[in-house]
């Protein structure tokens, strides 16, 4: 075909990110050829994934999850051959990276799991860190378009490794942000003035990259979409499912994904993450403050407890809440660079729970732990504010 040539490089996914690395390719002299699910007005937009197989050698993937990746290379699969490098930059487990490559691999092609780091504006400034795992030789052949569009590369080792040490990284970004939005309520909550909180941190160990992008958006209310609220969860659900594949506990992560979840209930699922200090802004004025235990007096042993009323008697029980890994109560999730990439689908199979019952249970919690009264006033705020009931 007359539009092939050696620098031609395939990318599929125009989200936050894939349109800003679809950008610095071309600035850095390759034509790129792309395609998203939704079509869009940008140069070299072609008609479909085999299309983009059929004129480009490289092809780098910005999609939803593990069954959109899987989707996209099921559709260009009969046209890959040798010349092919697949490079995968969407965050999904191990367990698909590597069945994913399998597929690849069986056409002739070579694949890499290259998951990024960075926000938009890395993306836009071509600064982003691509962790890869797959053959070395393989890697040699890519990296010049890896290059093209980062400021570092780490290499991980095998097809699944960097999933998985991408996904790790964002266990730790979740449940920093959360803490700190945590911190922020408290020291404004006492009077001190977020300006004082962000001078302390200045100088303190726990300072750290996270806390410099996501305090300021907390401060004035600034949620634009960096990294959604909607990817964040998914990603958490990736790490609750890696953890337990392996026997291991995570309870802070477990309760963070079930926050998470309480923010896409509130409709927040397509702000940034930091968002989630919203739970603290947004709360209704005449919410009661959160006990870590039950302050209720206790009927003496000679004291009968108090009647309760008949109405009281006669009503209806609550029905049970869904549990937020539910295929058909949690929100589609797509990527870290929001594309459209695919066609919408159901939660990839790697996928677990985060749920505020199962997921912590699995993870070391007693089913008791429901009836703490603390605990129970949380999540019945996070996931109830302002009348808002979970979808079914």
């Amino acid at each position: 075909m007359a539009r092939k040539s050696r620098k031609n490089v395939g990318l599929i996914g125009l989200g936050i990110i894939g349109s800003r690395v679809a950008a610095g390719l071309r600035a850095a002299g390759s034509h790129v050829f792309v395609w998203n699910r939704t079509p869009k007005p940008v140069p070299n937009f072609v008609g479909s994934p085999a299309e983009v197989a059929e004129i480009c050698d490289v092809i780098q993937l910005f999609v939803a999850d593990a069954q959109a990746v899987a989707d996209v290379v099921e559709i260009m699969a009969p046209l890959l051959e040798k010349r092919h490098i697949v490079i995968n930059c969407s965050t999904i487990g191990a367990e698909a990276s590597v069945a994913i490559a399998k597929l690849v691999q069986e056409r002739g092609a070579a694949f890499l799991d290259a998951p990024f780091t960075g926000s938009k504006i890395a993306a836009e400034k071509s600064q982003l860190v691509y962790y890869v795992g797959g053959d070395e030789d393989v890697f040699q052949r890519a990296r010049p378009v890896l290059e093209a569009t980062s400021r570092a590369i780490v290499r991980c080792g095998r097809v699944g490794d960097a999933a998985t040490l991408k996904i790790a990284t964002n266990l730790l970004t979740a449940v920093t942000t959360q803490t700190l939005a945590e911190a922020l309520a408290l020291v404004r909550a006492v009077g001190i003035s977020p300006q004082t909180f962000a001078a302390a941190l200045e100088h303190n160990a726990c300072k750290s990259g996270v806390v410099e992008l996501k305090l300021p958006k907390m401060i004035n209310g600034d949620y634009e979409p960096h990294f959604s609220v909607k990817h964040m969860f998914k990603d958490v659900q990736l790490g609750i499912h890696a953890a337990n594949e392996q026997r291991l506990e995570v309870p802070l992560t477990t309760v963070v994904g079930g926050i998470l979840y309480g923010a896409l209930c509130n409709g927040w699922g397509d702000l940034d993450f930091a968002s989630l200090y919203r739970n603290y802004t947004d709360a209704p004025a005449a919410d009661a403050p959160i006990a870590l235990v039950d302050a209720t007096p206790k009927p003496s042993a000679n004291e009968p407890p108090e009647e309760a009323p008949p109405e009281a008697i006669a009503a209806e029980p609550e029905p049970a809440m869904e549990a937020p890994g539910d295929a058909e109560a949690a929100p589609e999730p797509p990527t870290d660079s929001e594309p459209e990439s695919a066609q919408p689908s159901p939660a990839p199979p790697e996928q677990a729970p985060a749920s505020e019952a199962a997921s912590v249970a699995h993870n070391g919690a007693s089913e008791d732990d429901e009836e703490d009264p603390g605990l129970a006033g949380f999540f019945s705020r996070v996931f109830r504010r302002k009348g808002t009931p979970v979808e079914k």
